[in-house]
């Protein structure tokens, strides 16, 4: 049997937590996989002297990051801590002291994971992320080592928890936004200050990091097209419901040829597509390549236990190469390089819903518009809105590129007859 391996964990919060029960509870697992024994040295915390949800040695902790980075007989750093500047020196610093590095920081892996990947390779270290985009979905090693042999040419999903718990309530009970964020910060399932999950900006650097991965080419957070649901409406909801439509913020990534997109939006998924029927904080991922057709991951995308479980299967992968000799091998570096699809080469459906007066002959004027740029409509609600003299259009496009929509848009907005564009969405059919 090998040495015992000695883990540095920096941080101890809900996920740092979580590691550590994993790794006492599943010691006898974790021997068997591995063939020595697995134990943390070493935690990285603020305040040694906070009272905790476990009983931990107290011994263990210390609020020094040398003791954990400089200690020449820890070879693992677990970084579940979060930050960004100074969380990157700290690994980085790991990496340069011969220490492999599992992380589920995915805001530090989608803006530096290049640089990160770079030190880790030039020092023969592994540097794992599984827990950085889907919590305990496997969805990075699934494209890496499952689907290594294919060619992925389109990835979307669900990347986010509390906005798919949001857009559950208002679509299951007909509550508004603002109602049901509020319910989610008071049960947890949304920060205090929200902005990151509801403007879509979380799940943008999940899709950055499954782009990069996905694709085999380097997507940079700036290269991704991202709106968020705080415009999403009960009322947008309940016409997507009439039309057999079922509303999700996703994270969308295509490739065509050579060149790809990458985008996250709320967006009309038909009720017979397999994301459709993801409920409240749960995520998936929906996977297409050429040889083996569709795929789809699900799972809890965060909590203590599903993304300690993701962090200590990374664990359990860095012991395995340190057995065979082979860490710092597995990174590849992206084969093609970055081609971004221009506006002209995105097609989508859309979801149009504005506000019109109530008169012989506008129609025909939207109708022109439309005509004009060769799109058509797939589906055409038409009510009246009562005491006023005005119709509510609802409109669903067949494909058109974001070039032509937006001039569209651009158009009706123009248009006298049009007193509001209420909403957009994107489409998407199964």
């Amino acid at each position: 049997m090998m040495k015992a391996i000695s883990i540095g964990l920096l941080g101890l919060g809900t996920v740092g937590t979580g590691v550590v029960q994993i790794i006492k509870n599943h010691q006898d697992k974790l021997m068997h996989q591995v063939g020595c024994p697995v134990v943390i040295k070493k935690i990285l915390v603020q305040n040694v002297h906070k009272k905790r949800p476990i009983e931990i040695d107290s011994e263990l902790l210390t609020s020094s990051a040398d003791d954990i980075l400089l200690d020449q007989e820890i070879d693992v750093v677990i970084e579940v801590m979060g930050g960004m500047d100074e969380t990157k020196d700290y690994l980085i610093t790991a990496l340069r002291q011969g220490k492999h590095v599992v992380t589920a920081n995915k805001d530090l892996m989608a803006l530096h994971g290049s640089e990160l990947l770079t030190v880790a390779s030039e020092y023969g270290c592994d540097l794992f992320y599984e827990a950085s985009v889907g919590g305990g979905i496997p969805i990075l090693r699934g494209l890496v080592d499952g689907l290594a042999s294919d060619r992925i040419t389109q990835m979307m999903g669900i990347v986010n928890g509390t906005t798919n718990y949001i857009l559950t309530k208002m679509s299951n009970e007909g509550r508004s936004y603002e109602e049901v964020l509020k319910e989610a910060q008071e049960l947890g399932f949304a920060e205090a200050d929200p902005t990151s999950d509801v403007e879509g900006l979380d799940a943008a650097r999940k899709m950055t990091i499954l782009a990069t991965l996905g694709f085999s080419m380097h997507i940079d957070l700036d290269d991704v097209q991202v709106s968020g649901i705080t415009s999403v409406t009960e009322e947008d909801i309940a016409y997507g419901k009439k039309l057999g439509y079922t509303m999700k913020l996703i994270g969308y990534a295509h490739r065509e040829g050579e060149k790809v997109e990458v985008s996250v939006a709320p967006t009309f998924l038909s009720n017979n597509h397999p994301l459709a029927a993801v409920q409240n904080e749960y995520n998936a991922v929906y996977v297409y390549g050429e040889a083996v057709g569709e795929t789809m991951f699900y799972g809890p995308g965060a909590g203590s236990l599903p993304t300690a479980s993701a962090v200590v299967s990374d664990l359990v992968a860095v012991i395995k190469n340190l057995r065979i000799g082979v860490n710092g091998k597995s990174a590849v570096t992206p084969q093609y390089p970055k081609q971004l699809k221009e506006d002209s080469e995105k097609f989508s459906k859309y979801f149009l819903r504005i506000h019109v007066q109530d008169e012989v002959g506008v129609f025909a004027e939207i109708t022109t518009i439309f005509a004009k740029h060769g799109v058509s409509f797939e589906e055409i609600l038409q009510l009246p809105i009562k005491k006023h003299e005005t119709s509510e259009i609802i409109l669903v496009t067949h494909h058109a590129s974001l070039t032509s929509y937006q001039q569209i848009l651009q158009e009706l907005h123009d248009l006298q007859a049009v007193k509001e564009v209420k909403s957009t969405y994107r489409v998407v059919r199964k």
